[in-house]
This record gives C-alpha cells, structure tokens and sequence, in this order.
C-alpha cells in the first residue's frame, strides 16, 4: 500500500496534517453517509490512491496498482472513485483550510496583517456532452471543434502561499460573481489584495462592513484625478454630457503628490450579480485611498499602476509599503502556474462534473501539502519560503517513506526583477487546427 502521506509530513509537527490521515478520512465518509463492505478499495483507500494519483502528476489510473502495489484493475478504482461522494473530499479540504487558520496563516504578517490574494484563472476538461453543458467552451470555436474550460476562483495566504478558498463556475462567470463566497473565510483585519477585476465600490462596501482591509487596483474606466479641490460628478446628479471627463470620487487631502483620501459614491444601480435588497443595505459614500506609482524597472510592461485602498493611515501604512505589498499580487499567478503547469492542473481527466470537482479538490489538498514542505524547508535552511523550489519539494513529497527526514532542497536564486519575455521557443509541429467535429473529418477521409 501506498505510504500514508500525512504521516511523512507529520515531522514537522502541523498538527492539522491529522485531518488527512485514515481515521479522519473514515470519519469524514461516515458522515457523507457512506457505507461499505470489508473490500480493496474501500473508500479509505480510494481516497489515498486519488492523493497518491495527484501527488504522482495525475497519472492514468492503469499506471496506479503499479504506484500501489496492489492488485486491482483501472475499471474497478475508477468505480471506487465514483463510489466516493463529493463531500468527502470538500470535507477534508474545509477541515484542513479551518486548521491552517489556526497554526499556519499567522506566518508571514505584513504589518500585523494577515494578507490574502484573490484571482481568477481556468482550466480544461475532456470533451463529453455533460462538461460542455454544463462549463461551456471558448467562443470562436465551433461545436464539436473545442473543449470545455472551467472558471476557477482562487484565494490564497499571501505569507505560506497556502490556498485557503476556491470556487468553480461555468467559463463565462465574472469573478465578481462569485467573490463573495470567499468573504467568510476572512477575519477582521485581514487584508485582500486583488487586480482591477475586483475594485467596485459594491466589493470595497462588503469588505467595510466585515472590518476587512482592501488593497486593489483601481479599475480602467475608472477616473482618478489627483489635483487638489478638483471637480467631480455624483452618480445620478447632474446632466451627463456635463459630468463626462469628471471624476467620480470626492476629493478630500492630500497625502502626497499622487496619494490622496478622497470619497466614493454608491452607483445608482445594483450590479447584475449581487442581490439588489442588500445592495440597498451598503452605505452611500465610502472613505477611501488613492495612490499611483510608477514602475522604473526596465523590461516591465506596465508603467503606471493605481490603487485604492482602505489603508487610510498614512504614517503606519506608508506609499512605499502599499506600492510593495501590491507588487505580492503577482505571486499567485506564480502560484497558479505551480499548480497548472508543474502539478498538471491545467487540464483535468474526469468526464463529469463531479468527477471533475473531486480531482481539484484533490489537486488543492496535495498543492497545500507541497506548500506546507516548502515552509518547514525554509524555515531549516534559512531563506525566503518564495526561494525554495516548488518542483523539487514536489518530488521530495512524491518519493518519501514515513520517517524519512526532509532533506535540504533546492533554494532559487533571488531575482526580484526578473524578465522574461512571453514567447515559447519550441515550435509546436504544423498541423491544422480543428475546425470541423472528428467524425466530419473522418468520414471525408474514409470517402
């Protein structure tokens, strides 16, 4: 049998690595309400293997009694799979996230704060019937011509890079949509870092009212003017030819030469994706930041960079300090590709939604074991959790015993401006592109 993967990372003395070991696993399927009879692949052991398969790259399920050791064939562990319900796995994951919370997220404050990062991303799925229903695929391609892709909404702990929270939608789901749903695992005090996809007045209003800090870029069409006493318009005031130009927000002081308190107004009209009784609810104006600093390292795309913030304070929360906290935001697209790229998330292999579910689960509870590895190795060898390699603490994590000692892994070199241009180098081999269904094409090489 495959080794119990909480008992390799157990030596680190994380106490909520228990909550995925055999006994906490039975539990979590007796309360889903799962019964089963003394067999191999019982709901235990399924759950182990599908850690085992992630761990092991996703690899096929014929490739997993040669990974266990064990005598059962593919038909039968992908049966067992299916056996398992959904809420198992969504168990575990909430029952560790609510552990990481009390042992491993007050590392890395940033100011007192606890930081976390917001995003949005995608991944892909075989073509069946069900997963096109259900997550739609890109437009520009025919039926028949594409796959489905998901939309997937990630937040993560700035300090551990732990994934705390993720939902799952349809492709053509907003972010905002869904944003929401992670409120409730943020405390009071805590601050949320996002892009320009995330600043709305109607968001900024919702993290108010829980006392939760934001630190966001400020969306594109949004007016930001730093001149002092300036005009500005008001929602729903005013003729609109003559409002056009003008700022929304209220000015208020001057912090700096562009850093300034000023003073946002609530839109006139509820956002489609928010319930319109408790956009009723939301205050009519709120005090808010603005600062713009500008990026004087060569090789960056963009130059100019503006934020709103909650952050008020400008002697304890100083320009330099927020214009760098937001330069954490890219870590959780280096994250993603951790968790896309090298884990081979990008492209799921079940062929229904709930199977589909199941394996990202599974895919966050193996990606928070690695991140976990990397922490207790940076905390041994002295350096920047960022340092220490995603991949080679993947590999450590792929091939230890129980009782093996983490040894020293591989620590990058630090490149806080490295840049690299986004081109590929290998060229992919020139066949045509889809644009017709299989079965089209491969009746027309038949006649």
């Amino acid at each position: 049998m495959a080794p119990n993967i909480a008992e390799i990372v157990r030596q680190f003395k994380q106490n909520w690595t228990s909550q995925l070991e055999p006994q906490a696993i039975e539990h979590a399927c007796r309360e889903a309400g799962l019964t089963w009879r003394n067999r191999v692949l019982s709901p235990v052991v399924t759950v182990q293997l599908f850690f085992l398969q992630i761990l092991n790259g996703n690899t096929a399920c014929t490739h997993m009694r040669h990974l266990a050791r064990m005598a059962f064939t593919a038909t039968a562990y992908c049966k067992a799979r299916t056996r398992v319900k959904l809420e198992v796995f969504q168990t575990l994951l909430s029952r560790v996230a609510g552990a990481l919370r009390q042992h491993t997220l007050d590392a890395g404050l940033w100011l007192g704060h606890r930081v976390f990062l917001v995003d949005g991303s995608s991944f892909s799925m075989p073509d069946t019937p069900v997963l096109q229903h259900h997550f739609g695929q890109p437009g520009g391609q025919k039926k028949g011509c594409g796959f489905p892709v998901a939309h997937w909404l990630a937040m993560m702990h700035a300090g551990t890079g732990m994934l705390t929270k993720m939902l799952t939608a349809p492709l053509r789901a907003h972010d905002m949509s869904g944003v929401t749903e992670l409120h409730p695992e943020l405390h009071a005090g805590d601050v949320l870092v996002g892009d320009r996809a995330f600043c709305s007045f109607v968001h900024l209003a919702l993290l108010f009212q829980r006392g939760v800090q934001a630190l966001m870029r400020i969306h594109q069409r949004q007016i930001v003017d730093f001149t002092p006493h300036r005009k500005h318009a008001v929602p729903g005031k005013g003729k609109s030819a003559y409002q056009k130009g003008m700022p929304r927000s209220r000015w208020l002081k001057q912090l700096g030469p562009t850093d300034q308190i000023v003073q946002w107004h609530k839109p006139t009209t509820c956002p489609t994706w928010f319930d319109p009784i408790q956009f009723a609810t939301l205050p009519d104006t709120l005090i808010l930041r603005e600062l713009r600093f500008h990026v004087t390292e060569k090789g960056f795309r963009t130059k100019h960079i503006t934020l709103v913030t909650t952050l008020l304070d400008a002697e304890v929360y100083s320009f330099k300090a927020v214009a760098e906290l937001y330069g954490q935001r890219w870590r959780i697209e280096t994250n993603f590709g951790h968790i896309k790229t090298t884990m081979g998330m990008d492209v799921l292999k079940c062929k229904t939604v709930e199977g589909v579910l199941k394996e990202l689960t599974v895919f966050a509870l193996i990606y928070n074991l690695v991140r976990q590895v990397m922490l207790e190795a940076a905390r041994r060898q002295h350096v920047d959790v960022e340092r220490i390699s995603f991949i080679d603490a993947l590999r450590w994590l792929t091939h230890a015993q129980p009782g093996d000692k983490l040894c020293k892994l591989v620590v990058n070199p630090h490149r806080p401006f490295r840049i690299e241009p986004r081109v590929r180098k290998r060229r992919p081999k020139q066949y045509p592109l889809m644009t017709q269904p299989r079965n089209v094409l491969r009746k027309k090489l038949l006649s």
